[in-house]
């Protein structure tokens, strides 16, 4: 009986990983997400509107933009470029939207 020798196989192996992760990470199809990439709901707060009664915004905009995209309602932040996302609630529900019907 022979004895094989596994470091060639081992370094392939390790090789073939390594190289699969160097191609998806070129073509963009890993993302390894940063602390500051997350937008927290927590940041969030909806002002209940009563009929009768003042409430008080802001006038300086927030850094995201909502938009309507196929009845989901999808945030974009304008400081950092190609962040979005899903508007959920805390049971990872998408918050629904429709668009304004044509006049």
């Amino acid at each position: 009986m022979s004895e094989r020798n596994l470091i060639p196989y081992i370094l392939t192996a390790i090789g073939s990983v390594a190289g699969t992760v160097a191609v998806l990470g070129y073509y963009g199809y890993l993302h390894f997400a940063k602390p500051e990439d997350a937008l927290l709901l927590s940041e969030f707060t909806m002002l209940k509107t009563v009929p009768g009664e003042d409430y008080k915004v802001s006038v300086k905009p927030a850094d995201q933009i909502a938009q309507c995209i196929d009845g989901v309602l999808v945030l974009f932040d304008t400081k950092q470029k190609g962040l979005s996302g899903v508007l959920v609630d805390n049971r990872k529900q998408a918050v629904r939207c429709q668009l304004e019907a044509a006049q």
